[in-house]
Order: structure tokens, then sequence, then C-alpha cells
């Protein structure tokens, strides 16, 4: 797994660093772009609108360095993206970028492995700060958060749901994807081209490590981690 001095090591004004924007909105994922290229004009970057697009950009290109990733986006269902590029691609830092700010997105954010939590509603200024720091491989969260932060430590449930989720091997979390997406274990096979018999296994696995009975009780810990877009709420 890369450490954050090996991250840091690439400067973020070197041609070597490779950045993935992963946010549906063009308009937003565009000014990003441009700030990128502010404090890094020599990193190459990467645009995609989807969370399986993130998906196949960092399957062709592994050895990216950076993803600013969408909380909410189409595929992402929350953290539940975040978690599940942490399982197959461990050496990639990743930063949260989204308006849906408070202290408790932000904390389960960092928990699940997060390098940092980018607000949607920085300043120029504030987004040129935080990418800065998170391309010198530390942590940003939103200012105006920090004290609520430091003062209220995540919750041991969370720490302790990260740690299960973080023992999986990455084609176990894929598989529990899937599961969770309410796929059978032959559909599974059929979608990952491996026999039913190693989708059982994996999920015997997957049952262990997570400390669960049954297929749904490991759905429901990983659907924790799905989070409502506060954009598309109606008022009743």
């Amino acid at each position: 797994m890369q450490s954050r001095r090996e991250f840091a090591a690439a400067s973020p004004y070197s041609s070597r660093m490779r950045i993935l924007i992963a946010d549906d909105h063009p308009l937003f994922r565009g000014a990003l772009a441009q700030a990128v290229r502010t404090v890094a004009a020599g990193a190459q970057i990467e645009e995609v609108g989807s969370f399986d697009a993130a998906l196949a950009e960092l399957a062709a290109y592994p050895h990216t360095d950076l993803v600013l990733l969408d909380l909410h986006m189409p595929g992402s269902h929350g953290l539940m993206a975040l978690a599940t590029l942490r399982a197959e691609y461990p050496a990639v830092a990743v930063a949260m970028v989204s308006a849906h700010d408070d202290v408790t997105t932000v904390q389960r954010a960092l928990v699940h492995g997060a390098l940092g939590f980018i607000s949607k509603r920085s300043s120029l200024d504030e987004l040129q700060a935080a990418l800065r720091t998170v391309l010198a491989a530390q942590t940003w969260v939103p200012p105006p958060l920090r004290e609520d932060l430091s003062s209220h430590p995540p919750a041991l449930a969370e720490r302790h749901l990260a740690a299960r989720l973080a023992a999986l091997s990455p084609q176990q979390m894929r598989v529990l994807v899937l599961v969770a997406d309410g796929l059978l274990n032959k559909q599974i096979a059929d979608r990952l081209g491996v026999q039913e018999r190693t989708i059982k296994a994996h999920l015997s696995a997957i049952f262990e490590r997570l400390d669960v009975r049954n297929r749904t009780q490991a759905s429901v810990l990983l659907r924790s981690l799905e989070l409502a877009d506060p954009a598309q709420r109606l008022d009743p």
C-alpha cells in the first residue's frame, strides 16, 4: 500500500502525478479541474461523471495518485463508493467532495479512509488550499468543522465497521457490493467470470470477517454507508 510519504513524494507539479475528478456536475467538475491546474500545473487530470466511469478509469490506470470523489453521483451510494475504492485500490488516495458537509458525514468519510473532505461551498482560495493540503498527503476538512471534529471522536461502531470492511479483499468487496445490489450467487459468478462455488467461498469469508450470519446482514452493513442526497429531497 502506498504510504502518505510516497504519495507526497510525487510532487504536485510533476507530470508523474495523475488525478481523477469524479463528479456528475460538469460546471463544478470544470471548476475543480481548473483549481487543480492552478496548484498542480504539471499533473495529468482526467474527468468522469459517474462512479462506474471512475472504476473503469482506475482499472485502466491503477497507479492514479488521487481521486477527487463526489459524495453524491450516479452509482456512488454515498460512502459505499469510498469503501469500494479503498478496498480495490488501497494505494490510491481519495478525497471526498460535497456540499453535504455536516460534521457526522465528514467524520464518517475520514473513518472510512478519505484523505480529506472538500466542501463545495468553499471559496476559490479555500478550494486551492484544500487541494494543496491533500496533494501534500495531509488531511483536509472544512475549517468551520475542525473544532467540532477534534472534540467529538467518531463512534466506536463506525470504527469497527470501517475495520471490518477494510479486512475484505478487493474481490470480496466486489462480491459484497453485488450481494447488496440483490444479485444471486449465479448472477454474481457470471458478472465476475468465476464459478459459483468460488462465490460461495467468498461469501463464507465475508460473513466471517464482517461477523455476520447471512447475506442479508452483510448487505445491511454495507448499505449503512448509503447517504441520501439533500439536494434530491423534496418537501412534503
